[in-house]
């Protein structure tokens, strides 16, 4: 004979499969949409990265709520900055002129360079106020999985701006993925050859974090670069 905490069990799990089996439905419903003309701009809206139909259409009719001029700005604005940024001709940052208003400034160290692999890690590490180097974007890490190799970065170029012999220092600041440290150690080897001083980014333990909630590479990388109290002091 089943236990009644055992029917229970089994009747609680059954309702949890129909629940997610109508989650699921509902996810994958077709929006019903009236005119075509919304549909099509819901179309091109869902195509952006991180937005469903459902937000698309949420933000389509939210746009239909608009002023015509505003729309017109809306659309101007976003005809604008596809027609006129550009990749900076130097270190590959966006840009609207050839040079990226970072490489221009004369209050940059040159000397100093800071590798990442995207436009957005510019942006983060500027936020800081703590570097006042330039950059270079690879745009992207090597992923044999992704099919990216190091033809399709922005390699040749990194190793043109070491060979001019105005860099004293490279910061390799790449993600502490596999991808990511491959990507370093082919760019340290490819380097190496160069009287230029390579470094990475320290990588450890979040200000703010509990160590028990750390996951052990970080955690044993921490420990192994570790820094004298007297330095944190300092900052």
């Amino acid at each position: 004979m089943y236990q009644i905490g055992e029917i229970y069990q089994g009747c609680q799990h059954t309702v949890t499969i129909h629940h997610e089996k109508i989650a699921q439905a509902h996810k994958f419903a077709p929006v019903n949409i009236p005119s075509r003309y919304i549909e099509q701009a819901v179309d091109q809206v869902s195509s952006l990265p991180g937005i469903g139909k459902k937000t698309a259409l949420r933000l389509v009719l939210a746009l239909l709520k608009r002023k015509p001029e505003d729309i017109e700005r809306f659309a101007a604005a976003l005809t604008d900055m596809h027609a006129h940024t550009k990749l900076c001709k130097v270190c590959n940052n966006l840009s609207d002129e050839e040079v990226c208003s970072i490489c221009a400034s004369p209050y940059r160290d040159e000397s100093l360079v800071c590798v990442v692999a995207d436009i957005r890690d510019v942006m983060a590490i500027e936020s800081t106020s703590q570097f006042q180097g330039k950059y270079h974007v690879l745009g992207g890490i090597i992923s044999p999985i992704d099919g990216i190799s190091p033809s399709d970065l922005a390699i040749e170029s990194l190793i043109s701006r070491v060979a001019a012999g105005n860099i004293k220092e490279i910061i390799l600041a790449l993600s502490a993925t596999m991808e990511g440290e491959t990507t370093c150690f082919y760019l340290y080897r490819k380097l190496s050859a160069f009287d230029v001083k390579i470094s990475s980014i320290a990588r450890g333990v979040a200000v703010g974090g509990e160590l028990e909630y750390t996951d052990e590479v970080t955690l044993g990388r921490s420990i192994l670069l570790r820094t004298p109290y007297e330095t944190s002091l300092k900052r």
